[in-house]
């Protein structure tokens, strides 16, 4: 928390809205747009129903294939299962960890001789690391997909000056208890298509037509966002640009310090765009440091520290046993050796130098041990 929350929060209740309308939701939605300048945008309960509203949206059906991301949450997908449709899985690549677009466009056209047309490409913006949105787009735009994106993680990154959420059919936001900028829960559904975003605030109200009659004609869900929790969320808002720079010196902190340990090698910047860090991720190469992530990870817990490994590729994942996937060997690779680093900002600097040290600690290379 920055400190205002509180401030904000009983504005809120002076105001009387409680439920998901309110003076502060509708403030939280004109505050995001104004920081990111995406012109429309619509508050939910939580990242997955982002997800999940922008898909419906899209004309998403039973039966269509959506191209998606491997190496990422389950709630980046669940809303295409939750709409019927099928899921084929893309491989990452080891210089961004989001979605090979090489191994995208082999796929596209392998399944366009065969008779399948992908309904929609959804990559996800992994560890705030902004997608290439420009060859993504290229690529959709050829073979005339849509293109939308999974910005969860990536709120206050930058894609070639503007930021994330650009260019695109539509992106979904998260505001999760452990994201960069957060509500407790929450998400957001952002478009240039105003008419996208208004359908889907129209979808997130039960999809109740206006009037006093409780009156509808389509099937809709109860997805909006909690005016209480606007509230927060506009506190939080307003430091986004500290957040973002607290979060890359904590990843820049942890590159100084562990530069000279072998067998460490960090998630890579983009040359594109301006990443959030929102979480430290780095791989261990066994060989080369000792032991296997595991083995640190469970060196950091016996120090009271926490660390978590990197997303289970969902093609591994059983409940996505029929799934089609492109590739995936890439993906497995970095979840096989990946650790994801605490990256809190309120860390100190002592923090992060109290981590290296016992990740120093637990490297079993030789070289390494006589040189301190």
């Amino acid at each position: 928390m920055c400190g205002r929350e509180l401030d904000y929060v009983k504005k809120a209740f002076e105001s009387n809205y409680i439920a998901p309308v309110g003076p502060q939701l509708d403030q939280f939605e004109e505050l995001f747009s104004e920081i990111t300048g995406l012109p429309h945008c619509v508050a939910v309960a939580n990242g997955t129903s982002a997800i999940h509203l922008m898909l419906r949206c899209i004309g998403i059906k039973p039966g269509d294939l959506v191209l998606a991301s491997t190496l990422t949450f389950i709630g980046s997908v669940a809303g295409a299962k939750y709409l019927g449709a099928d899921l084929g899985f893309i491989d990452c690549d080891y210089d961004t960890w989001n979605m090979d677009i090489d191994v995208l466009e082999k796929e596209i056209e392998s399944l366009l001789k065969s008779g399948i047309k992908p309904a929609a490409v959804l990559p996800t913006e992994n560890y705030g690391q902004p997608c290439d949105v420009d060859r993504l787009r290229s690529v959709c735009d050829r073979y005339e997909i849509p293109l939308v994106m999974d910005c969860a993680e990536t709120v206050g990154a930058t894609y070639k000056g503007q930021h994330v959420g650009h260019g695109v059919k539509a992106a979904a936001f998260s505001f999760n208890g452990n994201k960069i900028v957060t509500t407790s829960g929450g998400g957001m559904v952002t478009s240039d298509d105003g008419a996208l975003i208004d359908h889907a605030r129209y979808l997130a109200n039960q999809a109740k037509q206006p009037g006093w009659q409780y009156e509808h004609h389509e099937i809709g869900y109860n997805y909006r966002l909690s005016n209480i929790l606007a509230a927060i969320g506009i506190s939080q808002l307003e430091v986004i640009e500290q957040r973002v720079q607290r979060k890359r010196e904590i990843f820049n902190q942890y590159k100084d310090e562990l530069a000279e340990v072998p067998g460490i090698r960090f998630m890579p910047d983009v040359s594109y765009g301006v990443g959030n860090r929102w979480l430290t991720a780095v791989m261990i190469d066994e060989k080369e440091f000792g032991v296997d992530n595991i083995a640190v990870m469970t060196g950091l817990e016996a120090e009271n520290i926490e660390s978590r490994p990197i997303w289970r590729p969902l093609h591994t994942q059983k409940v996505f046993a029929n799934c089609r996937v492109a590739g995936g060997q890439v993906a497995e690779s970095i979840n096989r050796q990946g650790i994801c680093l605490p990256s809190g900002t309120s860390m100190s600097n002592e923090d992060v130098t109290r981590i290296c040290k016992t990740i120093r600690s637990l490297c079993k290379t030789r070289s390494l041990r006589e040189t301190g």
